[in-house]
């Protein structure tokens, strides 16, 4: 398995995050949590703005063809049972972590948090193994 490398891309992306992430934090005092505000736009009130954030993330594709002409090319390795699985477990995780990749990873560590410092630190040696794991002793 070969993973692309993608420097220019990457770095436009994370570019966007970081701005969209201080962009929240100064106009509303809220957290970049991916994960809260999912389940904030579910069940939780003061929703227009969670809802408003999730659809500019579902529309983002759409809004690379328009630039570029093409949606972007996506090509699971696996089945839909195993993406499901996954987004389960991953729901867990950010359950049981008190947040997720974005919340943590993004936004905790700016502001130094302990907590998040170690939830990220977490999150890197589990996704370093599970690759590990995938690529050379499962085979994937």
């Amino acid at each position: 398995m070969e993973t692309e490398f993608t420097p220019l891309a990457s770095l436009i992306g994370g570019l966007l995050i970081g701005v969209g992430t201080v962009l929240l934090m100064w106009t509303r005092g809220n957290v970049f949590g991916a994960t809260g505000i999912l389940s904030g736009a579910l069940v939780g009130p003061d929703r227009g703005w969670r809802l408003t954030l999730l659809a500019g993330m579902i529309s983002g594709p759409w809004v690379y063809k328009l630039a570029t002409g093409a949606l972007p090319a996506v090509q699971p390795t696996v089945g839909m049972g195993v993406m499901v699985l996954g987004g389960v477990i991953v729901g867990m995780g950010a359950t049981y972590g008190s947040g997720c990749t974005s919340g943590h990873g993004v936004c905790g560590m700016a502001r130094l948090s302990p907590r998040s410092i170690v939830a990220t630190l977490v999150f890197m040696v589990m996704t370093g193994v599970t690759v590990y794991v995938i690529r050379h002793v499962v085979g994937g």
